[in-house]
């Protein structure tokens, strides 16, 4: 992994833009998700205009696509902490830099669109946002239509194209952030580490599940790769690093971001089996359906093999990975995660990141408001009844 944050001093704030207008979309600070929603719209209206020209049907059938499902919904997570990360570094909210940042934060969430998009053909999700997920919405139109061939096979084949020109987009509008060479230099860096890193953790998610790994180590190593570097950790360098920062304050937030990401998916993994459906958007138990490799499960498994309990081993077994667990299958699962002890260590886990992260932020000189809201974002994790993605 390429270690950037004791990299050469940045640039300082980015050239060639003249200072925000505050009638240019809603202020950043206030409301960051819609602000980035608006240079997201404007890129995505362009990048569509070109390929109208390109092709009509291509345009008509996977870019408007693409401009859809980027503009529906989400947290813009990690757009925030991009934005939050410029602030961090020195970055003004009113003056240069803004348009740049946003734009950062816009790349972001392209390439988190690219990610969903391949996420639900591999897992065979069929809702995503409200919506059917692309894949199943490119095998409806192709039922309609009356085209030849398997719809399914052509609609997870569009859903691949389509997430592939998502990326493109992405690192398009990246290539596009104007910036001095030290800073392009360094942003650059740091995009290629999280691509790389996004993939890796997707694939060990994957793997994890095929060969029924239990190790504990390993659930935090996919934690690491596949939501905390790529949610919290590179989305704050990123902003941080485009404001110039220097290589002290990239050091400690990515470190604050790095326990903050891997404890907000502990929280998501504790939420999958404890928390509300309606409040989560996911059935409960899913994660435990597919035989996903998560710390709770894994930890549950090494406390009741060190205690000799034999029982909750094979009841643990019989569950992980089991598609038609029953509800109340799912009941006894609960009991046993809780009598090992596997919740309350979750918990504690969770606690100290938490607490590991905050104490990274005070090592920090910050404005108030901005150390407030990044406390804000990194603490949500013991709050918040929801997921990633």
């Amino acid at each position: 992994m390429r270690d950037e944050s004791d990299g050469l001093p940045g640039s300082g704030p980015t050239v060639g833009e003249s200072p925000r207008s505050t009638s240019v979309g809603p202020d950043p600070d206030t409301n960051t998700a819609r602000a980035v929603e608006c240079a997201l719209g404007l890129y995505l209206d362009q990048r569509l205009r070109e390929a109208e020209e390109l092709d009509p049907q291509f345009a008509r059938d996977v870019a408007e696509r693409v401009q859809s499902f980027a503009l529906r919904g989400g947290k813009r997570l990690r757009a925030q902490y991009a934005w939050w990360g410029w602030r961090a570094g020195g970055g003004d909210a009113t003056g240069t830099g803004v348009q740049s940042t946003l734009r950062l934060g816009a790349a972001l969430e392209l390439i988190q669109t690219c990610a969903l998009i391949h996420d639900d053909v591999m897992d065979g999700s069929s809702v995503r946002r409200g919506a059917p997920s692309l894949h199943v919405d490119f095998a409806m139109d192709h039922l309609r239509s009356g085209l030849s061939g398997d719809h399914v096979a052509h609609g997870q084949a569009s859903a691949i194209l389509a997430g592939d020109l998502a990326l493109a987009w992405a690192d398009d509008l990246v290539a596009e952030i104007e910036a001095g060479a030290p800073t392009r230099r360094r942003i650059l860096g740091l995009w290629r580490s999280m691509r790389a890193e996004m993939v890796a953790g997707q694939y060990l998610d994957m793997y994890a599940q095929a060969d029924a790994s239990s190790s504990e180590d390993r659930a935090l190593r996919i934690a690491l790769l596949k939501t905390s570097l790529y949610t919290v950790e590179r989305p704050l360098a990123l902003g941080a690093a485009l404001a110039g920062a220097d290589g002290r304050t990239i050091a400690a937030l990515r470190s604050a971001g790095r326990s903050a990401g891997i404890a907000f998916q502990l929280r998501n993994d504790l939420l999958g089996i404890f928390g509300d459906p309606g409040t989560t958007g996911k059935p409960s138990g899913e994660d435990i359906r597919s035989g996903k490799l998560t710390y709770l499960t894994a930890t549950a498994r090494s406390l009741s093999a060190r205690a000799g309990d034999t029982a909750s081993q094979q009841a643990l077994t019989e569950a992980i990975g089991n598609p038609e667990l029953s509800e109340a299958d799912l009941h006894r699962l609960r009991d046993i995660l809780k009598r090992t002890g596997a919740q309350d260590m979750t918990e504690a886990e969770i606690d100290r990141l938490l607490a590991h992260s905050e104490e990274e932020l005070v090592r920090i000189p910050l404005p108030s408001p901005v150390r407030r809201r990044l406390s804000e974002l990194m603490g949500v994790s013991k709050t918040t009844e929801g997921k990633l993605r």
